[in-house]
């Protein structure tokens, strides 16, 4: 076996990486591949297609190949930026941020090195509010950062969380407060409180457990509900203390972004 060059592939996904990988299924409005020497697509989908809910969310793979390791980074960066997919969020932000930082540019990144030093949550994702229906637009926020003893207060675009709605799991971690990239990660932050009491879905997709009733008591951070997309599973947080007052979806239950799931009064 001779070994000649180095090939990266990427898997874009339709997943938004903004708000921990949450799937992002939806219709293709646009999609225009790369093309040059030494690039590949292996794509399942086309424009006008719709990634559904209830498969896989692979939209893709990207596949370059170079003489060295650093030109077969390089030509991917390139591909990455030709390519256009709208309409859905997807991971090309996600694989921008990793082949252009540093650590792994120099190979110094480990199997651990994503979950411990890289935070994605600072991205934004490549889709607009205009592209994928029913997301809000990015807002600016401002979050204290401690590096090395001292804090900053630093100013980041970040899309909203819908009202009344937490993620949280090992598949859609809440989302921490950002860091540089390059910190060490300080672990995923439960959901917070101060919600109105209405919990919406989050994306689209089947409720596949109840876990509260009407009359129920429950905390902030509490799991009420699972919604499962894509083959993930997701749990419904609480975001406010109080009483079930109604529950509007049943177990087997087909939801959209947006939709009223449960409510909690005082």
């Amino acid at each position: 076996i001779e070994r000649r060059g180095h090939a990266i592939e990427c898997r874009i996904n339709a997943e938004n990486a903004a708000r921990g990988f949450l799937p992002s299924p939806g219709t293709i409005t646009r999609l225009r591949l790369p093309s040059g020497p030494w690039v590949r697509w292996d794509g399942g989908y086309e424009e006008g297609d719709t990634v559904s809910q209830y498969y896989d969310n692979l939209v893709g793979k990207l596949i370059v190949w170079g003489p060295d390791r650093d030109a077969a980074r390089h030509r991917m960066i390139r591909a990455l930026q030709e390519l256009e997919i709208e309409g859905i969020h997807t991971t090309v932000p996600a694989h921008l941020m990793l082949l252009t930082h540093a650590d792994f540019a120099d190979a110094r990144h480990s199997t651990r090195w994503l979950e411990e030093h890289v935070d994605t949550s600072v991205l934004v994702s490549q889709a607009s509010a205009a592209q994928v229906p029913g997301t809000p637009e990015a807002e600016p926020t401002t979050v204290p950062v401690e590096v090395d003893g001292r804090r900053f207060r630093v100013t980041v675009w970040l899309p909203p969380t819908p009202a009344g709605a937490g993620v949280a799991g090992p598949q859609a971690p809440a989302r921490p407060a950002p860091k540089p990239v390059g910190a060490r990660r300080a672990g995923p932050l439960g959901s917070a409180g101060g919600g109105d009491g209405r919990i919406t879905a989050p994306m689209q997709g089947t409720i596949v457990k109840v876990l509260v009733g009407p009359g129920d008591e429950v905390e902030v951070g509490q799991r009420v509900l699972v919604l499962e997309a894509m083959k993930m599973e997701n749990s419904i947080t609480a975001e406010t203390a109080g009483v079930v007052t109604a529950v509007h979806v049943a177990e087997g239950a087909t939801v959209s972004t947006g939709d009223l799931l449960l409510e909690i009064g005082d």
